[in-house]
């Protein structure tokens, strides 16, 4: 009967209280504090609103939401998303639309199962943002995101008193930090896939970072982006400040505003004689979703995965969609392609015609001063930059058509790559094979963790300018203007040129916290199938196979039950303590005279107590009446209620004098 009954009547659930609303509200809202950094800032702030709309609707006009409401604004957030998307699939997209479904649900939330089909879709969207960075900070804040989470569903058992925030924060927290032994048995022992079983597709574009093209302006983003581009150990002493350049792309190709290095110069690999020492090292590249591997100029062969180019540039096999680590060895003094061949010195030479008259001028007036002394022409291309009233600065004037004259004759203000350019063009029309080259430059090196940091803020760009008897030869005519930028131990952002709004102490401060970074990094995004097959090799075991990893999961995980069950079975039913707290409120007003009665029932004993003391009725009826809820009302007796009786029973005090 009770079956047909449901089947036909649709059961009605009581309401959620304003306070589990409240708490459902902080969960959405720290879903969308932990998605924030990678959702569009439109969106973002429209989700904000959103939630905060969703909180005055419930507290002043409570019931449920009209169809003509809840429809418009679900088809504006799927439209919204495609339109800036371009699409609905894909992991960013797919993100987005699932925060913003989960604070429009909010505006639904009227029962226990709505409430629980809310945080559970909370729990999956926090556990997407990892999906994006699984950095330390964005780790912990997804981790502390779950305790409302946790606070949402515990105020929705029967029993529970009205709290604070606080106060109904600490059971959770001790709900997470009872669940982290396990999670860690789990993180260090369940065998992994040499490749995900799964994944969400990602949009097939690079991530800002440094680029196969370059005009003016095109760095600034760069420049003033202080996340990590990699982080750099060495074997033995690192190189000074003016030897960290690090090699990237090779440019050959000018359009008048544009260097351009097209699919690079073919050929066999440029040869090279080392002429100094050696510096091995092994870098840690954070994900670009691009192909090329920076290294230290100049490389001397590719590492494992990857591929030297004819102007020793360094790609990778596939694509760096996740942290890579990769050896090298680099010659750190050097001489490069000591002969040059008529069709690299065309290349070299190439500039496009009826740009620039005036640079074209200034640089056949130093040929004619300086006749086939190249080098004395580069020195005097430097000497215009250091004494011809040049300015660094990340907010240059625009250029016109004929960029080189605007920079040279007119503004005379930029950065590395206006000062790259225009060197590399006077070079070319003095008729020395000359080239641009782009990369990083500098880094702050880490004493403590004896490793050299190169944040997207050192992005760099110098020249090469082909010298008789030497080969290529670096010139950076950057330094020429600002030789700090170069000579600097730290980012660009740290001897001025980085972001405006942080302080070089606050930067300093970040390069010192890195480490903590890069130990995550190593011990944990970083612990894959490999470094879990060597687990064991502190204890003797060479290589641990899947079936062992398995064995110690599953002896770690009945090691866990049986100390939570040792501990259930040693910890006091909450029951116990209600009767524990009668008998000795009993004892005690049985000293004041009233001695209870054999088989008498607690709440006739309360009431007998009520009328032996008139004065406190209303705190033994209540007594009474909190017994009988615990005791009576469900099968198993609330913690809350148990500890609240307790307490009431230990704080009551009878009168001495019985009227």
């Amino acid at each position: 009967m009770n079956f047909l009954y449901a089947l036909t009547h649709k059961v009605r659930e009581a309401p959620i209280s304003a306070g589990t609303f409240n708490l459902v509200c902080i969960t959405m809202a720290c879903v969308v504090a932990v998605h924030a950094s990678h959702l569009p800032i439109w969106l973002t702030l429209l989700l904000g609103v959103a939630l905060l709309a969703s909180h005055w609707r419930r507290r002043h006009r409570p019931g449920k939401t009209p169809m003509w409401l809840k429809l418009p604004l679900t088809l504006g957030l799927l439209a919204g998303i495609v339109v800036w998307y371009g699409n609905l699939f894909g992991r960013e997209p797919g993100s987005a639309f699932a925060v913003g479904l989960l604070v429009l649900k909010t505006f639904e939330c009227e029962t226990v199962r709505d409430v629980r089909v809310a945080v559970a879709f909370a729990c999956f969207a926090l556990m997407a943002a990892l999906l994006s960075d699984q950095g330390l900070v964005v780790t912990v804040a997804v981790a502390l995101a779950i305790v409302p989470a946790l606070m949402s569903l515990r105020s929705l058992e029967p029993g529970q008193a009205q709290r604070t925030i606080t106060q109904a924060a600490l059971p959770a927290l001790g709900l997470l930090a009872a669940a982290v032994p396990l999670a860690l048995l789990a993180f260090l022992f369940v065998p992994r896939l040499s490749e995900p079983l799964w994944g969400a597709p990602a949009a097939d574009t690079a991530k800002p970072g440094l680029s196969s093209s370059m005009s003016p302006g095109d760095l600034t983003e760069l420049l003033t982006d202080d996340s990590a581009a990699m982080r750099v150990s060495f074997d033995g002493v690192a190189p000074g400040p003016d030897q960290r350049y690090f090699r990237a792309f090779v440019m050959w190709n000018f359009d008048g505003r544009r260097w351009d290095h097209g699919y690079g110069r073919r050929g066999e690999v440029a040869g090279l004689l080392p002429q100094g020492p050696v510096a091995t090292y092994e870098i840690t590249l954070e994900a670009t979703h691009r192909r090329t591997l920076p290294a230290l100029d100049v490389p001397m062969a590719a590492p494992e995965g990857a591929r030297l180019s004819a102007d020793r540039e360094l790609s990778s096999n596939d694509r760096i969609d996740d942290v890579r680590r990769y050896r090298l060895s680099s010659a750190l003094g050097y001489g490069l392609q000591a002969d040059l061949d008529e069709n690299t010195r065309r290349l070299g030479l190439q500039l496009p015609p009826n740009f620039d008259p005036r640079a074209r001028a200034l640089a056949q007036q130093w040929r004619l001063t300086f006749g086939q002394n190249d080098e004395g022409i580069a020195r005097a291309a430097l000497g215009l930059f250091h004494d011809g009233g040049f300015r660094y600065t990340l907010a240059p004037a625009p250029l016109g058509r004929d960029s080189i004259d605007d920079f040279l004759f007119n503004t005379r203000e930029g950065f590395c790559e206006h000062y790259a350019s225009a060197f590399t063009f006077l070079m070319r029309a003095a008729g020395i094979p000359a080239r641009v080259v782009t990369g990083y430059q500098g880094g702050f090196y880490n004493r403590l963790g004896q490793y050299l940091l190169v944040r997207q803020s050192n992005a760099h760009a110098w020249s090469e300018v082909w010298l008789a008897g030497r080969g290529w030869v670096r010139f950076d005519p950057t330094g020429a203007v600002r030789p700090e930028r170069i000579a600097a131990d730290g980012t660009s952002a740290g001897d001025g040129s980085g972001p405006w709004y942080q302080p070089a102490w606050l930067q300093a401060a970040r390069n010192r916290w890195d480490i903590v970074n890069r130990l995550w990094a190593q011990g944990v995004t970083g612990f894959d199938a490999l470094r879990q097959r060597s687990l064991l090799q502190p204890f003797g075991v060479r290589e641990a196979p899947p079936s062992m990893l398995v064995t110690i999961l599953a002896s770690g995980i009945c090691l866990l039950a049986a100390i939570g069950l040792g501990w259930a079975l040693y910890r006091r039913p909450e029951g116990d303590v209600a009767q524990r707290a009668l008998a000795r409120l009993k004892a005690r007003l049985e000293r004041r005279g009233l001695a209870s009665r054999a088989s008498e029932a607690p709440g006739h004993y309360f009431s007998r107590a009520a009328r032996f003391w008139p004065s406190q009725r209303k705190e033994l009826e209540s007594l009474g009446t909190l017994y009988n809820h615990l005791t009576y009302a469900r099968s198993e007796p609330a913690p809350e209620l148990a500890r609240r009786f307790a307490r009431m029973a230990r704080e009551f005090r009878p009168p001495r004098v019985v009227k």
